[in-house]
């Protein structure tokens, strides 16, 4: 039987992030396969491969409700967990990629937390994050960074925050940041409940080999260190941030 291979790859990819208890991403994989399937069946003449097609969507969408049923059970519990691990030289992990699926419009407040926005290409990244926040979630007023001085070049972090935080402005977007000297966590908290631990933080990615090599803009040809993300979900987020 005929299916289209993009939508076999990506069906194929969920059915295995599902093995792997990933289900935000299964569901993800899953939701972009079915509506492949779906325009690939509009499009069909044969009643044989119609119906078989018919068939395919139908199993992806109830396995996908049960994962949005599962995925609510665990969140309403405070059990949601989901992990993965960026192996040494691996790409395709943007923030976008990581977490992408997580920002919306629900989202008015974000915190990151991370000791080491403080060079050049650390603040960069952090920019990175800021544009992905900015485009994707509509709502969003505030962005609290809380990360530790630079010693060597405070002057410069201060002058390269400050820029970013007159530009936030034009979108309607407040940056706060704090300095603390005890910080070692590095996470992501979104309002909406979500929690994103990165164990190296937003600073993952290896440095480009030149300046004109693939990854050089794009993060999902970046190669990257090895680090562990986690993500879970709080309820209680709502509650301090709303």
């Amino acid at each position: 039987m005929n299916i289209d291979s993009a939508a076999v790859s990506i069906l194929k990819r969920g059915v295995e992030l599902d093995t792997n208890k990933r289900y935000t991403e299964a569901l993800v994989c899953y939701q972009e396969g079915i509506q492949i399937l779906v325009n690939k069946m509009k499009g069909e003449c044969n009643d044989t491969t119609k119906s078989y097609l018919r068939k395919k969507v139908e199993e992806y969408m109830n396995r996908a409700e049960a994962i949005k049923k599962l995925v609510l059970k665990q969140k309403e519990a405070g059990q949601f967990h989901e992990q993965v691990h960026i192996e040494n030289n691996s790409t395709g992990h943007s923030y976008k990629t990581l977490f992408g699926r997580f920002l919306d419009e629900e989202i008015q407040y974000v915190s990151v937390e991370d000791p080491y926005i403080r060079s050049f290409h650390q603040i960069q990244n952090f920019l990175r994050l800021c544009e992905l926040l900015a485009r994707s979630c509509s709502n969003l007023r505030h962005i609290e960074l809380i990360t530790t001085k630079d010693g060597k070049s405070e002057g410069d972090q201060r002058e390269w925050l400050l820029n970013l935080k007159n530009d936030l402005i034009k979108y309607n977007i407040k940056l706060i940041v704090k300095y603390s000297d005890t910080l070692h966590d590095r996470q992501i908290t979104l309002s909406s409940g979500w929690i994103i631990k990165i164990g190296r933080g937003l600073d993952f990615f290896k440095a480009p080999e030149n300046k004109f090599c693939l990854g050089v803009f794009d993060l999902d040809l970046r190669p990257c260190h090895e680090t562990t993300v986690d993500i879970v979900h709080s309820k209680n987020v709502k509650q301090s941030y709303g």
